[in-house]
């Protein structure tokens, strides 16, 4: 059985915000809070999840990851808050 893939955003205590790529949501997250998941959040917590998409392959995810983590903070925002978070948008851009 092949596992799907997830690429999430959260939102750090400084306000800033950490894309990554998981194939365990619940365990990444616990995982960050924890502080033991990367040390850029670590060094920010509590962290929340603001924003998932969910039922990727591994390569669709880091495709999309690379893309987020390319766009201004200002624009990651913008883009959750008018709902254009989607693999396809990212993808074929």
């Amino acid at each position: 059985m092949n596992k799907t893939w997830s690429v999430y955003l959260l939102e750090c205590s400084d306000n800033s915000l950490y894309c990554g790529v998981t194939n365990n949501l619940e365990h990444r997250l616990i995982k960050h809070n924890k502080g033991v998941a990367s040390k850029y959040t670590r060094a920010r917590l509590p962290v929340k999840l603001t924003a998932v998409l969910n039922n990727l392959t591994k390569s669709e995810a880091y495709k999309i990851e690379y893309r987020v983590k390319k766009l201004p903070a200002g624009k990651k925002i913008a883009a959750l808050e008018d709902g254009h978070f989607s693999g396809n948008t990212l993808l074929n851009d």
